[in-house]
């Protein structure tokens, strides 16, 4: 399995799963054409993609996805109640025969991959992570949540590779612009991790089989590279699992082998 971040950040995600001749990607906050090129960019062949697993209806994880139902024929992975969700914000609809629907705590088979949803604590209809398994490796995509659950952590046990945001300095976001009413939601329960919960919960799913872990989602208001990668290291001290940073606008893969 290979793995690719498109795009990581406030301004749009999309993260991307391939085992050569399939490519899944897990939401699609950037356009169609910054989505083939980014690949193209990394060798990767834009042809191979299949579908799209959205998270939720946040319009940084779906923009996309009107233009993709347009000129693509992907399917499209989602629960019920985000694909009503989705389709209220787009003003689209999402053809039942262009959907596939996804329940969290229910493995799917999707074109010969086991794919899990779970839920997350996030201020959206029904949003999800998602836990992939193919050829033997198992990786996780886990951003936008306010506060690590036991029922998350559970999920991510035995990785090969977790995909975790990481996306606030609480002391920065604190003491910077945002207004009152954007700060408190981004430090609730149902906003977005901060880099000491992120640590804390690697701490948690931390194994020998875990080789690889990317950290998403940084904002680049509140948060810091290096801040970030710091609380990571100090969680995985003495791990032999190598780190890495998404961004928001260089797209970062990782080969099978390093996975």
């Amino acid at each position: 399995m290979h793995y690719a971040a498109l795009a990581s950040g406030s301004k749009g995600n999309c993260h991307a799963l391939s085992d050569g001749s399939r490519t899944l990607l897990i939401d699609a906050g950037i356009s169609l054409l910054q989505i083939r090129q980014r690949l193209g960019a990394l060798a990767w062949d834009p042809g191979l993609v299949r579908a799209v697993a959205l998270t939720h209806e946040h319009s940084d994880h779906i923009g996309a996805v009107g233009v993709i139902l347009r000129r693509t024929d992907w399917s499209i992975l989602a629960t019920a109640a985000t694909r009503t969700a989705v389709q209220r914000a787009q003003g689209l609809e999402i053809p039942a025969s262009r959907w596939i629907e996804v329940e969290a705590g229910h493995p799917c088979d999707w074109d010969g991959w086991r794919v899990l949803p779970f839920a997350l604590p996030h201020d959206a209809e029904d949003p999800v992570a998602y836990r992939v398994e193919a050829g033997g490796m198992a990786a996780a995509v886990v951003t936008d949540l306010g506060h690590p659950t036991a029922l998350v952590a559970d999920h991510l046990q035995e990785l090969d590779l977790l995909v975790l945001e990481a996306n606030h300095d609480v002391e920065m976001l604190r003491e910077g612009s945002y207004p009152p009413q954007l700060k408190a939601r981004i430090l609730s329960r149902v906003g977005h991790l901060s880099n000491a919960a992120m640590a804390e919960l690697l701490t948690r799913v931390l194994s020998p089989r875990l080789k690889q872990v990317v950290l998403a989602h940084l904002s680049e208001s509140n948060n810091h590279p290096n801040l970030a990668r710091f609380a990571a290291e100090e969680a995985l001290r003495g791990a032999a699992t190598a780190l890495h940073l998404a961004h928001q606008r260089e797209p970062l893969a990782l080969p099978s082998a390093a996975i």
